[in-house]
Protein backbone atom coordinates (compact mmCIF):
# COMPACT_ATOMS: atom_id res chain seq x y z
CA UNK A 1 0.00 0.00 0.00
CA UNK A 2 1.12 3.76 -0.63
CA UNK A 3 2.10 5.85 2.07
CA UNK A 4 -0.65 7.70 1.58
CA UNK A 5 -3.37 5.08 0.37
CA UNK A 6 -5.66 4.71 3.69
CA UNK A 7 -8.91 6.52 2.09
CA UNK A 8 -8.39 4.45 -1.40
CA UNK A 9 -9.97 1.49 -1.84
CA UNK A 10 -8.08 0.08 -5.09
CA UNK A 11 -4.68 -0.10 -6.28
CA UNK A 12 -3.22 2.45 -8.56
CA UNK A 13 -2.99 1.61 -11.80
CA UNK A 14 0.12 0.69 -13.22
CA UNK A 15 0.34 3.06 -16.35
CA UNK A 16 -0.70 5.90 -13.46
CA UNK A 17 2.21 4.41 -11.04
CA UNK A 18 4.80 5.07 -14.01
CA UNK A 19 2.99 8.24 -15.03
CA UNK A 20 3.05 9.93 -11.61
CA UNK A 21 6.68 8.72 -10.78
CA UNK A 22 9.43 11.41 -10.80
CA UNK A 23 12.26 9.03 -9.22
CA UNK A 24 13.37 8.80 -12.56
CA UNK A 25 14.79 11.64 -12.21
CA UNK A 26 14.19 13.58 -8.90
CA UNK A 27 16.28 10.65 -7.48
CA UNK A 28 19.23 13.06 -7.64
CA UNK A 29 17.78 15.23 -4.80
CA UNK A 30 18.61 12.09 -2.49
CA UNK A 31 21.56 14.13 -0.52
CA UNK A 32 19.44 17.49 0.03
CA UNK A 33 16.25 15.02 0.86
CA UNK A 34 18.02 13.37 3.96
CA UNK A 35 19.79 15.84 4.81
CA UNK A 36 16.89 17.95 5.26
CA UNK A 37 15.12 14.80 6.57
CA UNK A 38 17.86 14.82 9.42
CA UNK A 39 17.57 18.34 10.33
CA UNK A 40 13.39 17.90 10.77
CA UNK A 41 14.05 14.72 12.82
CA UNK A 42 16.78 16.31 15.23
CA UNK A 43 14.03 19.41 15.31
CA UNK A 44 10.93 17.18 16.55
CA UNK A 45 13.33 15.63 19.37
CA UNK A 46 14.59 18.54 20.73
CA UNK A 47 11.07 19.99 20.48
CA UNK A 48 9.74 17.11 22.12
CA UNK A 49 7.29 16.49 19.43
CA UNK A 50 8.73 12.85 19.01
CA UNK A 51 10.65 11.38 22.07
CA UNK A 52 14.51 12.11 21.60
CA UNK A 53 15.26 8.05 21.05
CA UNK A 54 13.20 7.69 18.54
CA UNK A 55 14.94 11.24 17.18
CA UNK A 56 18.11 10.28 17.31
CA UNK A 57 17.50 6.55 16.04
CA UNK A 58 16.12 8.15 12.87
CA UNK A 59 19.34 10.15 12.16
CA UNK A 60 21.41 7.67 12.79
CA UNK A 61 18.96 5.34 9.85
CA UNK A 62 18.92 8.68 7.51
CA UNK A 63 22.68 8.70 7.67
CA UNK A 64 22.98 4.60 7.17
CA UNK A 65 20.38 5.25 4.25
CA UNK A 66 22.35 8.13 3.14
CA UNK A 67 25.39 6.05 2.88
CA UNK A 68 24.09 2.92 0.94
CA UNK A 69 22.64 4.99 -1.40
CA UNK A 70 26.11 6.88 -2.17
CA UNK A 71 27.50 3.18 -2.29
CA UNK A 72 24.63 1.59 -4.62
CA UNK A 73 23.32 -0.70 -2.08
CA UNK A 74 19.77 0.86 -2.74
CA UNK A 75 17.15 0.21 -5.41
CA UNK A 76 14.90 2.93 -5.64
CA UNK A 77 11.71 2.31 -6.71
CA UNK A 78 8.79 3.49 -9.23
CA UNK A 79 5.78 2.40 -6.75
CA UNK A 80 7.18 4.79 -4.10
CA UNK A 81 6.91 7.50 -6.77
CA UNK A 82 9.65 9.81 -5.33
CA UNK A 83 12.64 10.57 -3.74
CA UNK A 84 10.87 10.87 -0.80
CA UNK A 85 8.77 8.42 -0.39
CA UNK A 86 11.03 6.35 -1.35
CA UNK A 87 13.63 7.13 1.48
CA UNK A 88 10.87 7.09 3.65
CA UNK A 89 9.68 3.78 2.69
CA UNK A 90 13.18 2.52 3.28
CA UNK A 91 13.38 4.38 7.03
CA UNK A 92 10.19 2.29 7.55
CA UNK A 93 11.75 -1.08 6.49
CA UNK A 94 14.46 -0.69 8.27
CA UNK A 95 12.99 1.02 11.90
CA UNK A 96 9.63 -0.19 11.63
CA UNK A 97 7.19 2.19 13.31
CA UNK A 98 9.56 4.75 14.97
CA UNK A 99 10.21 5.55 10.90
CA UNK A 100 6.62 6.56 10.55
CA UNK A 101 7.19 9.41 13.11
CA UNK A 102 9.66 11.61 10.53
CA UNK A 103 7.01 13.33 8.62
CA UNK A 104 5.11 14.82 11.36
CA UNK A 105 4.88 18.19 10.97
CA UNK A 106 5.57 18.14 7.18
CA UNK A 107 4.24 17.42 3.86
CA UNK A 108 5.59 16.45 0.58
CA UNK A 109 4.74 20.25 -0.87
CA UNK A 110 6.97 21.60 1.59
CA UNK A 111 9.63 19.10 1.26
CA UNK A 112 10.33 19.15 -1.76
CA UNK A 113 10.47 22.89 -2.31
CA UNK A 114 13.23 22.54 0.64
CA UNK A 115 14.87 20.00 -1.42
CA UNK A 116 14.58 22.09 -4.61
CA UNK A 117 16.36 25.24 -2.90
CA UNK A 118 19.42 23.42 -1.27
CA UNK A 119 19.79 22.09 -4.82
CA UNK A 120 19.62 25.53 -6.12
CA UNK A 121 21.71 26.85 -3.63
CA UNK A 122 24.37 23.72 -4.36
CA UNK A 123 24.30 24.12 -7.82
CA UNK A 124 24.64 28.18 -8.16
CA UNK A 125 27.98 27.43 -6.10
CA UNK A 126 29.33 25.13 -8.48
CA UNK A 127 28.84 26.97 -11.92
CA UNK A 128 29.78 30.22 -9.90
CA UNK A 129 33.16 28.30 -8.97
CA UNK A 130 33.27 27.32 -12.97
CA UNK A 131 32.41 31.15 -14.07
CA UNK A 132 35.54 32.35 -12.24
CA UNK A 133 37.83 29.88 -13.61
CA UNK A 134 36.53 30.97 -16.97
CA UNK A 135 36.96 34.01 -16.01
CA UNK A 136 40.69 33.76 -14.58
CA UNK A 137 41.48 32.30 -18.04
CA UNK A 138 39.88 35.31 -20.16
CA UNK A 139 41.68 37.60 -18.15
CA UNK A 140 45.21 35.49 -18.60
CA UNK A 141 44.31 35.54 -22.03
CA UNK A 142 43.55 39.59 -22.42
CA UNK A 143 46.89 40.24 -20.11
CA UNK A 144 48.69 38.24 -22.72
CA UNK A 145 47.25 40.37 -25.76
CA UNK A 146 46.96 44.04 -24.61
CA UNK A 147 49.01 44.96 -27.65
CA UNK A 148 47.72 42.87 -30.05
CA UNK A 149 45.50 44.79 -32.09
CA UNK A 150 42.11 43.61 -34.55
CA UNK A 151 39.21 45.27 -35.92
CA UNK A 152 36.40 46.06 -34.04
CA UNK A 153 33.10 45.63 -35.43
CA UNK A 154 29.39 47.06 -35.90
CA UNK A 155 26.81 44.85 -37.89
CA UNK A 156 29.88 42.32 -38.94
CA UNK A 157 31.74 45.38 -40.83
CA UNK A 158 35.21 46.56 -39.51
CA UNK A 159 34.70 49.25 -37.57
CA UNK A 160 37.32 50.61 -35.20
CA UNK A 161 41.03 49.21 -34.22
CA UNK A 162 40.79 47.90 -31.05
CA UNK A 163 43.16 44.90 -29.40
CA UNK A 164 42.23 41.15 -28.53
CA UNK A 165 42.56 42.32 -24.90
CA UNK A 166 39.51 45.10 -25.41
CA UNK A 167 37.74 42.36 -26.74
CA UNK A 168 38.74 39.74 -23.95
CA UNK A 169 37.53 42.38 -21.54
CA UNK A 170 33.98 42.86 -22.75
CA UNK A 171 33.04 39.27 -22.27
CA UNK A 172 35.07 39.21 -18.29
CA UNK A 173 32.69 41.61 -17.82
CA UNK A 174 29.47 40.06 -19.00
CA UNK A 175 30.56 37.03 -17.07
CA UNK A 176 30.97 39.12 -14.29
CA UNK A 177 27.36 40.23 -14.49
CA UNK A 178 26.29 36.57 -14.63
CA UNK A 179 28.29 35.86 -11.52
CA UNK A 180 26.73 38.81 -9.69
CA UNK A 181 23.28 37.63 -11.02
CA UNK A 182 23.46 34.00 -9.42
CA UNK A 183 24.88 35.76 -5.95
CA UNK A 184 21.15 37.58 -6.13
CA UNK A 185 19.54 34.57 -6.90
CA UNK A 186 20.98 32.73 -4.54
CA UNK A 187 20.37 35.15 -1.58
CA UNK A 188 16.65 34.88 -2.58
CA UNK A 189 16.99 31.04 -2.63
CA UNK A 190 18.68 31.18 0.57
CA UNK A 191 15.05 31.17 2.81
CA UNK A 192 13.74 27.76 4.12
CA UNK A 193 10.24 26.87 3.32
CA UNK A 194 10.02 23.31 5.79
CA UNK A 195 7.37 23.97 7.75
CA UNK A 196 4.97 25.34 5.21
CA UNK A 197 3.43 22.09 5.17
CA UNK A 198 0.46 21.12 3.16
CA UNK A 199 -0.51 25.01 2.18
CA UNK A 200 -1.28 26.55 6.05
CA UNK A 201 1.91 24.88 8.33
CA UNK A 202 1.10 22.93 11.19
CA UNK A 203 -0.48 23.18 14.53
CA UNK A 204 2.45 21.20 15.91
CA UNK A 205 5.52 23.59 17.54
CA UNK A 206 8.03 23.59 15.11
CA UNK A 207 10.95 25.13 15.71
CA UNK A 208 11.90 26.24 11.72
CA UNK A 209 14.41 28.98 12.56
CA UNK A 210 16.51 26.09 14.62
CA UNK A 211 16.12 23.91 11.17
CA UNK A 212 17.26 26.72 8.74
CA UNK A 213 20.20 27.38 11.07
CA UNK A 214 21.56 23.81 10.62
CA UNK A 215 20.51 23.47 6.74
CA UNK A 216 22.35 27.08 6.24
CA UNK A 217 19.39 29.01 5.48
CA UNK A 218 19.53 32.44 6.28
CA UNK A 219 15.95 32.60 7.28
CA UNK A 220 12.60 31.05 6.72
CA UNK A 221 9.48 31.72 4.03
CA UNK A 222 7.23 33.95 6.20
CA UNK A 223 3.67 32.56 4.04
CA UNK A 224 2.59 29.24 3.37
CA UNK A 225 0.97 29.44 0.36
CA UNK A 226 4.01 31.04 -0.91
CA UNK A 227 6.21 28.47 0.52
CA UNK A 228 5.60 25.11 -1.02
CA UNK A 229 3.97 27.22 -4.47
CA UNK A 230 6.85 29.41 -5.19
CA UNK A 231 9.45 28.12 -8.24
CA UNK A 232 10.84 32.17 -8.75
CA UNK A 233 14.41 30.61 -7.46
CA UNK A 234 14.23 27.80 -10.03
CA UNK A 235 12.91 30.16 -13.34
CA UNK A 236 15.28 32.90 -11.95
CA UNK A 237 18.46 30.40 -11.84
CA UNK A 238 17.64 28.53 -15.47
CA UNK A 239 17.47 32.42 -16.21
CA UNK A 240 20.97 33.20 -15.31
CA UNK A 241 22.01 30.29 -16.84
CA UNK A 242 19.93 31.07 -19.59
CA UNK A 243 22.16 34.37 -20.09
CA UNK A 244 25.67 32.79 -18.94
CA UNK A 245 24.79 29.89 -22.69
CA UNK A 246 24.25 33.19 -24.57
CA UNK A 247 27.77 35.16 -23.79
CA UNK A 248 28.99 31.76 -24.29
CA UNK A 249 26.97 31.44 -27.82
CA UNK A 250 27.83 34.72 -28.89
CA UNK A 251 31.95 34.06 -28.03
CA UNK A 252 31.32 31.04 -30.39
CA UNK A 253 30.00 32.33 -32.84
CA UNK A 254 33.22 34.85 -33.19
CA UNK A 255 35.61 32.00 -32.66
CA UNK A 256 33.79 30.36 -35.39
CA UNK A 257 33.89 33.05 -37.88
CA UNK A 258 37.25 33.28 -36.53
CA UNK A 259 38.54 30.26 -37.36
CA UNK A 260 37.42 30.28 -41.13
CA UNK A 261 39.95 30.71 -43.79
CA UNK A 262 38.30 34.32 -44.62
CA UNK A 263 39.53 35.07 -41.30
CA UNK A 264 42.15 33.33 -39.95
CA UNK A 265 42.06 35.33 -36.98
CA UNK A 266 42.48 32.17 -34.33
CA UNK A 267 43.30 28.67 -34.86
CA UNK A 268 41.62 26.49 -33.04
CA UNK A 269 43.93 23.31 -31.21
CA UNK A 270 43.43 19.89 -32.26
CA UNK A 271 42.55 18.66 -29.01
CA UNK A 272 38.90 21.18 -29.36
CA UNK A 273 38.03 20.69 -33.05
CA UNK A 274 37.07 17.52 -35.15
CA UNK A 275 37.37 16.38 -38.46
CA UNK A 276 35.33 15.32 -41.76
CA UNK A 277 33.95 11.63 -42.47
CA UNK A 278 34.62 12.65 -45.91
CA UNK A 279 36.89 15.74 -46.52
CA UNK A 280 40.56 15.06 -45.26
CA UNK A 281 41.46 18.73 -45.27
CA UNK A 282 38.32 19.85 -42.92
CA UNK A 283 38.97 21.06 -39.02
CA UNK A 284 35.94 22.19 -37.98
CA UNK A 285 35.08 24.30 -34.39
CA UNK A 286 32.38 21.55 -33.33
CA UNK A 287 32.89 22.43 -29.77
CA UNK A 288 32.13 25.99 -30.39
CA UNK A 289 29.26 25.19 -32.51
CA UNK A 290 27.44 22.72 -30.29
CA UNK A 291 27.70 25.02 -27.42
CA UNK A 292 26.15 27.88 -29.65
CA UNK A 293 23.60 25.03 -30.37
CA UNK A 294 22.80 24.00 -26.74
CA UNK A 295 22.08 27.73 -25.37
CA UNK A 296 18.94 26.69 -27.11
CA UNK A 297 18.46 24.27 -24.98
CA UNK A 298 18.50 25.65 -22.15
CA UNK A 299 16.93 28.57 -23.18
CA UNK A 300 13.70 25.96 -23.76
CA UNK A 301 14.13 24.69 -20.10
CA UNK A 302 13.54 28.35 -19.17
CA UNK A 303 10.27 28.75 -21.39
CA UNK A 304 9.13 25.29 -20.32
CA UNK A 305 9.18 26.02 -16.50
CA UNK A 306 7.86 29.60 -17.47
CA UNK A 307 4.96 28.29 -18.98
CA UNK A 308 4.42 25.13 -16.37
CA UNK A 309 3.96 28.59 -13.97
CA UNK A 310 1.83 30.83 -15.57
CA UNK A 311 -1.63 29.34 -14.50
CA UNK A 312 -1.13 27.69 -11.72
CA UNK A 313 -3.49 28.62 -8.74
CA UNK A 314 -2.52 28.84 -5.29
CA UNK A 315 -1.10 26.17 -3.50
CA UNK A 316 0.57 23.20 -4.72
CA UNK A 317 -0.20 21.22 -8.16
CA UNK A 318 0.76 18.49 -9.66
CA UNK A 319 2.31 20.21 -12.82
CA UNK A 320 5.43 21.50 -10.39
CA UNK A 321 6.41 18.29 -10.71
CA UNK A 322 7.63 19.46 -13.95
CA UNK A 323 9.95 21.55 -13.02
CA UNK A 324 12.83 19.65 -12.11
CA UNK A 325 13.73 18.46 -15.30
CA UNK A 326 14.00 21.56 -16.75
CA UNK A 327 16.26 22.93 -14.25
CA UNK A 328 18.15 19.58 -13.80
CA UNK A 329 18.97 19.53 -17.84
CA UNK A 330 19.64 23.19 -17.70
CA UNK A 331 22.23 23.02 -14.74
CA UNK A 332 23.19 19.73 -16.44
CA UNK A 333 24.11 21.57 -20.13
CA UNK A 334 25.76 24.74 -18.39
CA UNK A 335 28.18 22.31 -16.61
CA UNK A 336 28.75 20.60 -19.64
CA UNK A 337 29.63 23.48 -21.57
CA UNK A 338 31.44 25.64 -19.39
CA UNK A 339 34.79 23.79 -18.85
CA UNK A 340 34.78 23.01 -22.27
CA UNK A 341 34.53 26.56 -23.67
CA UNK A 342 37.02 27.07 -21.27
CA UNK A 343 39.38 24.20 -22.45
CA UNK A 344 39.03 25.48 -25.91
CA UNK A 345 40.01 29.10 -25.51
CA UNK A 346 42.97 28.48 -23.22
CA UNK A 347 44.52 26.02 -26.13
CA UNK A 348 43.72 28.13 -29.11
CA UNK A 349 46.22 30.30 -31.09
CA UNK A 350 45.78 33.93 -31.87
CA UNK A 351 47.07 34.88 -35.10
CA UNK A 352 48.64 38.50 -34.07
CA UNK A 353 49.59 39.36 -37.55
CA UNK A 354 46.73 38.19 -39.28
CA UNK A 355 44.21 40.30 -37.07
CA UNK A 356 46.42 43.49 -37.70
CA UNK A 357 46.09 43.40 -41.02
CA UNK A 358 42.46 42.65 -40.53
CA UNK A 359 42.41 46.30 -38.94
CA UNK A 360 44.38 47.60 -41.66
CA UNK A 361 41.63 46.87 -43.71
CA UNK A 362 38.01 48.33 -44.26
CA UNK A 363 39.44 51.97 -43.16
CA UNK A 364 39.26 51.32 -39.52
CA UNK A 365 40.84 54.45 -39.06
CA UNK A 366 38.54 56.38 -40.44
CA UNK A 367 37.02 58.01 -37.46
CA UNK A 368 40.23 58.85 -36.60
CA UNK A 369 41.01 60.95 -39.59
CA UNK A 370 37.64 63.01 -38.41
CA UNK A 371 39.22 63.48 -34.92
CA UNK A 372 42.16 64.49 -36.79
CA UNK A 373 40.76 66.88 -38.22
CA UNK A 374 38.20 67.97 -35.11
CA UNK A 375 41.18 69.20 -33.06
CA UNK A 376 42.44 71.31 -35.69
CA UNK A 377 39.32 73.23 -35.39
CA UNK A 378 36.80 71.71 -38.07
CA UNK A 379 33.48 70.96 -37.43
CA UNK A 380 32.82 67.24 -36.50
CA UNK A 381 29.88 67.11 -39.05
CA UNK A 382 32.15 68.77 -41.92
CA UNK A 383 35.23 66.40 -41.32
CA UNK A 384 32.72 63.60 -41.39
CA UNK A 385 32.01 64.84 -44.91
CA UNK A 386 35.55 65.46 -45.56
CA UNK A 387 36.92 62.02 -44.63
CA UNK A 388 33.75 60.28 -46.46
CA UNK A 389 35.77 61.58 -49.82
CA UNK A 390 38.91 60.62 -48.60
CA UNK A 391 37.44 57.20 -48.46
CA UNK A 392 35.51 57.48 -51.54
CA UNK A 393 39.33 58.11 -53.01
CA UNK A 394 41.05 55.35 -51.05
CA UNK A 395 38.49 52.76 -52.69
CA UNK A 396 38.63 54.23 -56.22
CA UNK A 397 42.29 53.18 -56.08
CA UNK A 398 42.05 49.82 -53.89
CA UNK A 399 44.70 51.81 -51.18
CA UNK A 400 43.94 52.29 -47.46
CA UNK A 401 43.44 55.71 -45.91
CA UNK A 402 47.28 55.74 -44.34
CA UNK A 403 48.49 54.80 -48.17
CA UNK A 404 47.11 58.00 -49.90
CA UNK A 405 49.62 60.49 -50.63
CA UNK A 406 49.74 63.92 -48.15
CA UNK A 407 48.77 66.03 -51.47
CA UNK A 408 45.95 63.65 -52.07
CA UNK A 409 44.80 63.85 -48.58
CA UNK A 410 45.05 67.64 -48.78
CA UNK A 411 43.29 68.16 -51.36
CA UNK A 412 40.49 66.82 -49.74
CA UNK A 413 41.37 69.58 -46.57
CA UNK A 414 43.74 72.22 -46.06
CA UNK A 415 44.40 71.35 -42.72
CA UNK A 416 45.98 67.96 -43.34
CA UNK A 417 49.43 68.02 -42.45
CA UNK A 418 52.40 65.41 -42.89
CA UNK A 419 51.63 64.31 -38.98
CA UNK A 420 48.53 62.57 -40.04
CA UNK A 421 50.35 59.57 -40.47
CA UNK A 422 51.33 59.23 -37.01
CA UNK A 423 48.13 60.18 -35.88
CA UNK A 424 46.30 57.60 -37.94
CA UNK A 425 48.76 54.53 -37.27
CA UNK A 426 46.72 51.11 -35.92
CA UNK A 427 48.35 51.76 -32.82
CA UNK A 428 47.92 55.13 -32.26
CA UNK A 429 44.04 54.89 -32.84
CA UNK A 430 44.26 52.00 -30.40
CA UNK A 431 46.24 53.93 -27.31
CA UNK A 432 44.89 57.63 -28.01
CA UNK A 433 41.83 56.24 -26.67
CA UNK A 434 42.96 55.91 -23.26
CA UNK A 435 39.54 56.86 -21.20
CA UNK A 436 38.51 54.71 -18.77
CA UNK A 437 36.65 51.49 -20.79
CA UNK A 438 38.71 52.30 -24.04
CA UNK A 439 41.25 50.30 -25.75
CA UNK A 440 44.41 51.56 -24.94
CA UNK A 441 46.65 49.34 -22.91
CA UNK A 442 46.42 51.50 -19.92
CA UNK A 443 42.51 51.44 -19.86
CA UNK A 444 42.52 47.82 -20.44
CA UNK A 445 44.91 46.89 -17.64
CA UNK A 446 42.72 49.48 -15.32
CA UNK A 447 39.69 47.62 -16.60
CA UNK A 448 41.03 44.16 -15.38
CA UNK A 449 42.36 44.98 -12.19
CA UNK A 450 38.82 46.30 -11.33
CA UNK A 451 36.84 42.92 -12.59
CA UNK A 452 39.79 40.89 -10.84
CA UNK A 453 38.64 42.85 -7.71
CA UNK A 454 34.86 42.40 -8.01
CA UNK A 455 35.59 38.59 -9.58
CA UNK A 456 37.78 37.64 -6.16
CA UNK A 457 34.84 37.90 -4.59
CA UNK A 458 33.03 34.91 -5.65
CA UNK A 459 36.03 32.79 -4.85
Amino acid sequence: MKLWGGRFEKATDKRVDDFNSSIRFDSRLYRQDITGSIAHARMLGEQNIISKEDSLLIIKTLGEILDDIENGKVALEIDAEDIHMNVEKILIERIGDVGKRLHTGRSRNDQVALDLRMYVKDEIKNVSKMIVELEDTLIALAKEHTKTIMPGYTHLQKAQPITFAHHCSAYINMLLRDLERLDETYSRTNMMPLGSGALAGTTHPLNREAVAEELGFDSVTLNSLDGVSDRDFAIEFIFDLSLIMMHLSRFCEELILWSSNEFRFVTMDDAFSTGSSIMPQKKNPDVAELIRGKTGRVYGSLTALLTVMKGIPLAYNKDMQEDKESLFDAVDTVKLCVPVFNGMIKTMKVNKDVMLQGAKGGFANATDVADYLVKKGVPFREAHAIVGHMVLLAEKKGAALDELSLDEMKECSEFIEDDIYDAISMTACVEGRKLTGGPAESAVLKSLAVAEEKINKYR
